[in-house]
């Protein structure tokens, strides 16, 4: 929060939350990724190197054959080529049997680890797209976190107990930024973005009422028009939120700029600084009352914000994204049952 100041540098940091089955991603040390090219040795080895660790683990050709359900010349002719490709003898030929050498022993130990990570990394793809317990990456306002959220995932949990989420609450340029590169499935925001590459779908409407300190000169009003405090000082949230661009909006409409005495990252955060007598607001409506503001319908502009589902156009959808997907449209004006 910072006082009558515009918004220094610095990244803003949203919230996450996981329900306790999700693992956090970038949580492995980083490791060194292999160049890849027509003529580098990741992509001419890569296809023969599962064949050479059967090889290796049988130490027997004609079973290793087997195993992998090809024929044993082929088999035989990929790992004498994989041998020709390093310049090095891997394998010992003793009859029907074949005894690793020191230097297929130095390549087994970094083959062997390879393929489970392949092997991991396709049973974490699976999962991900698992329809009984895949994951959804789903980000929402902080106003929509104390209530409408909890419902939503409630609701959908009751059919779908096993599928997973991860949960991103941050203001609603961040969250389209990370939708947009994939980090994100789905976004509910406000306003409803402007952008062929993103699919949003309106929800719902919610009433943004003006909140004043319980002893302003106005607090034994029911309704205000916003051109009415004009001369006041505001609180609101910092720049880049979506209720900040909504609010200097409808003051807009109203004929002026609102000046803003306070900036803050959470709506009830400024309600608190409505009630200690620092500015008035345009704000959801509080689900529990507050002592020491009094909130007034604006009956001119019509201040009502537009509340969307959002996600990526093209990109296909798992079926644990689409199963939230729909069950959040089936929501379509009854997201805010309590406004």
């Amino acid at each position: 929060m910072r006082s009558g100041m515009s918004r220094g540098g610095g990244g803003r940091s949203g919230g996450r939350v996981t329900d306790g089955t999700d693992r956090t991603e970038g949580g492995e040390p980083p490791h060194r990724l292999a160049e890849l090219g027509p003529e580098l040795p990741a992509v001419q080895l890569a296809p023969r190197l599962a064949q050479f660790a059967a090889v290796a683990r049988l130490e027997h050709v004609t079973q290793a054959a087997a195993l992998l359900g090809m024929p044993q010349p082929t088999l035989s002719r990929a790992v004498a080529r994989l041998e020709e490709e390093l310049g090095v003898d891997l394998l010992a030929r003793q009859g029907r049997t074949v005894r690793l050498t020191r230097a297929g022993r130095l390549l087994l130990a970094s083959v062997e680890r390879a393929l489970a990570e392949v092997e991991r990394g396709a049973e974490a793809a699976r999962a991900e797209a698992d329809p009984a317990a895949g994951r959804v990456a789903f980000g929402f306002l902080h106003t929509m976190g104390t209530d409408a959220v909890p419902a939503l995932l409630r609701g959908f949990r009751a059919a779908h107990p096993q599928v997973r989420f991860q949960l991103v609450q941050d203001y609603v340029g961040a969250m389209l930024e990370r939708l947009r590169a994939g980090e994100l499935d789905l976004c509910l925001v406000a306003p409803l973005p402007d952008d062929p590459a993103l699919v949003t779908r309106p929800l719902d409407e919610q009433r943004l009422h003006l909140v004043v300190p319980a002893d302003h000169r106005l607090a034994g009003r029911r309704r205000i028009r916003l051109a009415e405090v004009a001369e006041e000082p505001f609180v609101g949230l910092e720049r880049g939120y979506g209720l900040r661009a909504i609010t200097d909006g409808f003051c807009a409409e109203a004929g002026f700029v609102p000046r803003i005495a306070f900036e803050g990252e959470e709506a009830e955060t400024l309600r608190g600084l409505v009630a200690a007598g620092l500015g008035v607001a345009l704000l959801p409506p509080a689900l529990v009352p507050r002592p020491g503001v009094v909130e007034l319908e604006v009956t001119a502009p019509r201040t009502r914000r537009a509340i969307g589902l959002a996600w990526a156009a093209g990109r296909p959808l798992t079926p644990p994204v689409a199963a939230f997907r729909d069950f959040v449209l089936s929501r379509r004006g009854r997201l805010l049952q309590h406004d």
